[in-house]
């Protein structure tokens, strides 16, 4: 698929995606892509972040490929195990960094509440991307999480949470692993 005949959907994660993270660089090069903005990044509530998705995928007037990172994940893994109209509307997802929303020594507390990850496969082609020393979760357990969902594993070596902060602003090599997910697709 190419990306001109798809909605991209941009899902930022806790604290949203500042101007040098590779989300916001992205949708800045796509112009089909689209932020799902969320009343509150810095104090999530799991079915607000939801319905913005869910919302979002519903208006969309292409195929809809989710692009999230960390706590966007598993608000829009929730929306695609739920919604049936949506999982019509998403062909692909592409997830990176996604957190242990069970982990109780997860920091703040409150992401707990986007968690357990349904398990099952997503209704969808699914790319998992996860760094060795991620500090939202440790790549073993990422490695389940992706297993559980029928979805690709992608290694990041020692990336951290791969965002702006870990030095992933511009990204090229998650960029290229984007395009052959859409390859694909």
């Amino acid at each position: 698929m190419k990306i001109r005949d798809a909605n991209i959907l941009i899902i930022p994660g806790y604290k949203g995606a500042d101007e040098d993270h590779w989300q916001s660089r992205w949708e800045a090069k796509m112009p089909n892509a689209t932020r799902i903005h969320q009343a509150e990044f810095n104090k999530p509530v799991c079915e607000d972040w939801k319905k913005e998705i869910e919302t979002a995928i519903l208006a969309s007037d292409k195929p809809a490929i989710l692009v999230a990172h960390s706590l966007g994940v598993a608000a829009a893994v929730h929306v695609l195990s739920e919604n049936d109209d949506v999982k019509m509307k998403v062909v692909g997802a592409f997830f990176v960094s996604p957190p242990d929303v069970s982990n109780p020594k997860i920091r703040p507390k409150h992401l707990m509440t986007f968690g357990p990850y349904p398990t099952g496969p997503m209704p969808c082609p699914t790319f998992v991307i996860g760094s060795v020393n991620d500090s939202f979760s440790d790549q073993k357990r990422m490695q389940e999480t992706a297993a559980d969902w029928g979805a690709f594993f992608v290694d990041a070596g020692e990336s951290g949470h791969i965002n702006s902060e870990t030095g992933h602003g511009p990204w090229p090599e998650g960029l290229m692993v984007f395009a052959e997910f859409m390859k694909r697709l």
